[in-house]
């Protein structure tokens, strides 16, 4: 066989097993159902779990950065929990996998997409039902969220103010403007500002993240390493390890992230807030020249950690 279609049947038989790794989670939950919540007060049975653990594709007008958040609650029994890590476990073998494809064998991805759906019967109510038949991947692949230890309590709120920073060279962004209309109006003028600052400036790449749901978990008791609490988003069903099968004290957020940002700004950003290159959403930093000596620290301290080893 073909060593690429013999990665893309090891992509088919990955998420063959995922599947029916959900299946069977779903399936132990609807044999032995354990006090769960979920946002707005939804009823959780197993048609639900399996619902939300196959939500794997894109919406009409969703953004292919996006993903469809099911933020929940579960309780778990140590046979439940098993299912749990089973399905992770699946996750992360169909991610390894996806990787070696986007590596070697980048074309293959869109041929992923249009196979996959149709490999598990499972899968075919959503086709059916909804006409839906584009995959999205990273739907495939995130993990459930697992609490380390049963819980005494769950602090749930809203996160808008999240982003991605990717610090880019004036070479990288000049190179990402020519690759688009070099002659549209504004991209010459944006290579004319990149042209009048200097070479070595960095420069920062921002990517305004969706609102997500964030979660601080509260211990019933410290962890061996002595730990009392934890942060995690929850873009999928909180799974909580506990024999006495008992839901954490929680408190009621609302069911939507709010439409504006709730968080002061800080008095103290590095960051322009009018972006230089708006067709990148590249900013310049307030201070470029302490930017550079702080990545010059990092690289020597990294160079002399390399040299301790």
């Amino acid at each position: 066989m073909d060593p690429q279609y013999q990665l893309l049947a090891e992509l088919e038989a990955d998420f063959d097993r995922l599947i029916d790794a959900v299946v069977h989670l779903a399936d132990a939950y609807a044999a032995n159902p354990s006090p769960a919540w979920a946002l707005g007060d939804e009823a959780i049975d197993a048609q639900w779990l399996r619902r939300a653990l196959t939500d794997f594709w894109y919406q009409d007008g969703q953004d292919g950065r996006e993903t469809r958040t099911y933020v929940a609650i579960i309780v778990a029994s140590d046979e439940l929990m098993n299912h749990v890590h089973a399905v992770n476990a699946q996750k992360t073998q169909f991610a390894a996998t996806l990787k070696r494809i986007r590596e070697s064998s980048p074309q293959l991805i869109a041929e992923a997409k249009a196979v996959l759906p149709f490999r598990h019967p499972v899968l075919h109510d959503h086709l059916r039902g909804q006409g839906l038949a584009r995959l999205h991947l990273k739907q495939c692949w995130r993990h459930l969220p697992i609490a380390d230890a049963p819980l005494a309590k769950v602090r749930l709120a809203w996160y808008t103010s999240g982003r991605s920073i990717k610090r880019l060279s004036v070479a990288d962004a000049e190179a990402k403007l020519k690759r688009m209309d070099v002659d549209a109006s504004h991209i010459r003028i944006q290579l004319r500002k990149l042209g009048d600052i200097p070479d070595g400036e960095p420069l920062a790449q921002i990517q305004q993240q969706a609102p997500v749901m964030r979660a601080n978990l509260f211990f019933r008791e410290a962890l061996e390493d002595g730990r009392t609490r934890r942060a995690m988003n929850l873009p999928l069903p909180l799974f909580i390890p506990d024999p006495a099968l008992k839901l954490p004290h929680r408190n009621d957020p609302p069911t939507a992230p709010p439409a504006t940002r709730t968080r002061a700004k800080r008095s103290d950003q590095k960051i322009e807030e009018t972006p230089f290159l708006p067709s990148l959403r590249v900013y310049r930093y307030r201070n470029p020249s302490l930017q550079l000596a702080e990545e010059r620290e990092r690289k020597q301290d990294k160079e002399s950690d390399a040299r301790d080893v």
